[in-house]
């Protein structure tokens, strides 16, 4: 990828938050201190924290910094255009709100075999091939949430693509549902460089059930997410591992290890094979909290949250997921139960959870 320097990439996707603003200061902060060290890859979206990050890297970023000290991804999001026309307005739109003249990457965002086919439709693809070619981007990609045969087929119709942005972690690696390794390998059998997102699962895999813990406490090696970001970070053709940092205190744990980054060996494997047999047997909710269910619900329920109650439940069994769930996460007419069962959350969700059915066995859990 040209002009990236380390591996850790900045992703505006769960910025530290101040009565339900962005925290600007403390943003600021992260981002001085990702550059000081060294890093430079930063990722954004329209949709992300209710369309506000793209205007938080204009005000904690580009109006801070020079062009050439960073490198910045955006996306291009099925649900902001209906037809080919809507696009490259859309596209100025995100340059405006970024204060940039061009993005270093722009990606065909979450495609999957139906917005693949609609992206198609658009002429989505050509559209952002053309606006490569007039330096408004400068390199084409996709970030991808499906099938590895979907996978295949895409990147087989449009060699073009110059890099794939893939949900790869140590969990997901052999799922059935995600197929992680599998989607790696037809990466690199068609020479794409790969971008990881979700390295630590919407940070499932940084806060970790006590038995879980205490096998990585054991090894005194780091936090559970950096075995987790170092895992990502040491297969081969993985350029860039994003992390969607939400306080001072990630960055600089990020930072730590990934300043000169140590892949990790066998002992460390062998640990986190065996954190993984519990987190399954835990039969957790295998929501990454990237909210994108949220802005279509007619009800507003926050989908994600209730779904962290859950599965802290499910982890520590304590009082606490509860007060968390009736107190914090919902309020009359926006909890589980009041769930219409549109189906827009299912039509949204990367992860192709059966959302209304998740949504009824935390009414179940939270509401008796």
């Amino acid at each position: 990828m040209n002009g990236v320097k380390k591996k850790l990439g900045f992703g505006f996707m769960r910025l530290p938050m101040k009565n339900g603003e962005i925290n600007i200061e403390e943003t600021n902060k992260m981002v001085d201190a990702f550059l000081a060290n060294g890093f430079n890859y930063f990722d954004t979206a329209h949709g992300y924290l209710e369309e506000k990050s793209e205007n938080a890297i204009r005000t904690c970023l580009t109006d801070r910094y020079d062009r050439d000290q960073y490198i910045l991804t955006d996306k291009l999001t099925n649900s902001y255009f209906k037809k080919e026309e809507d696009i490259r307005p859309f596209v100025e739109k995100q340059l405006k709100n970024c204060g940039v003249e061009y993005f270093d990457y722009y990606l065909m965002h979450a495609q999957s075999a139906t917005l693949f086919e609609y992206f198609k439709k658009c002429n989505a693809y050509e559209t952002a091939f053309a606006l490569k070619e007039e330096g408004k981007v400068k390199h084409v990609g996709i970030s991808f949430h499906d099938k590895p045969e979907v996978l295949e087929q895409i990147l087989t119709e449009y060699p073009q693509i110059e890099v794939v942005q893939i949900q790869f972690n140590y969990l997901d690696y052999d799922d059935p549902a995600v197929e992680g390794k599998k989607c790696y390998e037809i990466c690199k059998k068609h020479g794409k460089p790969v971008i990881v997102m979700e390295p630590v699962r919407g940070g499932n895999l940084a806060k970790l059930p006590l038995a879980a813990k205490n096998i990585l406490d054991e090894l005194q090696g780091g936090s559970a997410a950096s075995y987790a970001i170092r895992f990502a970070a040491g297969f081969e053709g993985i350029e860039m591992v994003l992390s969607g940092m939400s306080d001072c205190e990630q960055m600089a744990d990020n930072i730590s290890y990934m300043t000169d980054l140590v892949p990790l060996d066998d002992k460390e494997q062998e640990a986190l094979e065996k954190v993984k047999k519990i987190l399954r047997n835990k039969n957790l909710v295998s929501c990454t909290g990237c909210r994108y269910c949220v802005a279509g619900c007619p009800k507003k329920i926050a989908i994600p949250d209730v779904f962290a109650a859950m599965n802290a439940k499910q982890i520590y069994q304590d009082w606490n997921a509860d007060y968390y769930y009736n107190d914090v996460y919902t309020e009359p007419g926006r909890k589980a139960s009041d769930c219409i069962k549109c189906g827009k959350c299912e039509e949204a969700c990367p992860q192709h959870l059966e959302v209304r059915k998740l949504l009824e066995d935390v009414a179940k859990e939270f509401e008796k």
